[in-house]
């Protein structure tokens, strides 16, 4: 088992110091070990429940569910089918940003193609004098 002091497991996870702290103040992160001096030693399973986290996290799961589905998984086998359905209600929401997503991308595209189509705007100097630029853009 290796052991990862706070700053490294933080560069490893992608959250910050005050956010490893906060999960384990609120339950997400259970049981890290700590040095006799007191500092916190992070697992490759601390490591592990962190990418997870860092997934639902990125993908918009409200931290009332990653608590719930910590707490399941540390309840034991027999919370999988909860887990399970934990996940796959999250995948069906992710699914439907995405979606959303897409749709607004495709209008925000096609709104750029429309100003691509415009000419390009005279300057002020070559409205004022007539003179339109040396070279063709």
């Amino acid at each position: 088992m290796s052991g990862y002091a706070p700053s490294e497991a933080a560069r490893r996870s992608g959250f910050s110091l005050d956010t490893l702290r906060y999960y384990e103040k609120i339950g997400l992160l259970a049981d890290v070990e700590r040095t006799a001096g007191g500092q916190r030693v992070f697992t490759d399973d601390d490591l592990g429940w962190l990418v997870l986290f860092r997934c639902l996290r990125d993908t918009g799961m409200p931290i009332a569910q990653m608590r719930r589905y910590a707490q399941l998984a540390r309840e034991g086998e027999h919370t999988a089918d909860e887990r399970r359905e934990l996940l796959r209600h999250h995948a069906v929401r992710v699914e439907e940003q995405m979606r959303l997503l897409q749709r607004q991308y495709d209008h925000l595209r096609e709104k750029i193609r429309f100003y691509e189509r415009l000419p390009e705007p005279v300057s002020a100097t070559e409205h004022a004098t007539g003179i339109g630029p040396a070279v063709s853009r």
